[in-house]
């Protein structure tokens, strides 16, 4: 079985992520042991954000903020979709938190819906998001 980076490596629809994921250095993270919860922005997500802000992300002089950005969006452990629980918090792999939402069966973190849920990976497991999570 691969592990996150090597599935998000394979996901055509994360190819953002993946020189995200490339360029922060995370990678080495989300290759080691875990298990993490990976809530992955899809490309259509990325495609949201203001395309000079992503840019301005990717350069390397700027490694350390999307390194930052990108944790945000990892928390420790295996968390299944099932047993995300409303108003839940998460402690991100970087000390923040993550509200979960639950409303009619959707599951939200902080405002980003869960799309495709549960993709197990080596070492935990992905939920792709529609929304890149930023911090307040």
């Amino acid at each position: 079985m691969s592990n996150i980076t090597q599935v998000v490596n394979a996901e055509k629809h994360m190819t953002t992520l993946k020189k995200g994921v490339r360029a922060s250095g995370l990678n080495e993270i989300l290759s080691s042991t875990g298990p993490f919860t990976l809530f992955a922005p899809s490309d259509v997500a990325f495609e949201k954000m203001d395309k000079t802000v992503l840019e301005d992300l990717l350069k390397p002089e700027n490694k350390t903020k999307l390194a930052d950005l990108l944790n945000y969006h990892v928390v420790p452990g295996k968390i299944n979709y099932k047993d995300l629980k409303d108003r839940e918090r998460l402690k991100t792999v970087n000390g923040e938190e993550l509200l979960v939402h639950v409303k009619d069966g959707e599951v939200s973190i902080e405002g980003a819906v869960i799309q495709n849920r549960d993709v197990k990976t080596s070492n935990g497991v992905i939920h792709s998001l529609d929304t890149v999570m930023m911090k307040n």
